[in-house]
Parts: structure tokens; sequence; C-alpha cells
């Protein structure tokens, strides 16, 4: 077989933000925070701006406030939500600069690779 013209192998790719595997660690916690139907869920909950405590997510999704209040972790850790404490109480909101931030990286991340 001859072998490639130099001239027409593609350069090598070069990495995006976050190397080596490509994605800023914020990024792919945006990603994990996505993965689980139950924090799709909660995810819900906050369209058209509402703020709601762990129990009233608790509530809402059928869960109990321990799981509610880990999956709002993996959510603020992933950008998609974020918090505020008023006294005891900490309430969630959407955090959708947060979540445009992870799109436009991975939309980027998605151009330069594919």
């Amino acid at each position: 077989m001859d072998e490639p013209n130099p001239a027409q192998v593609a350069p090598p790719a070069t990495a995006p933000p976050g190397a080596p595997g490509g994605l800023a660690p914020d990024t792919q916690e945006f990603l994990k925070a996505l993965g689980s139907p139950t924090r799709q869920r909660i995810m819900m909950l906050f369209a058209q701006g509402a703020e709601l405590s762990v129990g009233h997510v608790a509530e809402r999704v059928g869960i109990s406030q321990a799981t509610a209040s880990q999956q709002l972790t993996l959510l603020r850790r992933g950008r998609v939500v974020t918090s505020r404490r008023d006294g005891k109480t900490v309430y969630y909101r959407a955090d959708r600069d947060g979540a445009q931030a992870a799109l436009a990286e991975l939309q980027s991340y998605l151009k330069t690779c594919c």
C-alpha cells in the first residue's frame, strides 16, 4: 500500500481546556449533575426562577431530605443550582450563569473534537 501524502494527513487535534480529558473539571461536574433522573426532576422544580429549601425539594420529588440534600450538593457542584442561607434554612435556585458557562465550554469542546 502507498503511504499517505503528509499534506493529506490531518494535523493532530489540540486538546481543549481542561486536558487531558478535554473538559474542565467544572464542566465534567455539570455533565455528572445531568446524569441522574432524580436530579433531572429536581432541576425542573427550579424552572421559572423558583427558590426552594431542601425540605420543599424533598417533598415535591418524593425523596428524603437527606437524599435531596445529597442531590442538591451534586447539582451545586455542577453549577446547575446555586444556594443562599437565610438563618438556618438554605434556599436553592437555578444557576443560569453557571449552566450557560458549562454549555459554552461543552459546545466549544464538541466543535473541536467532532
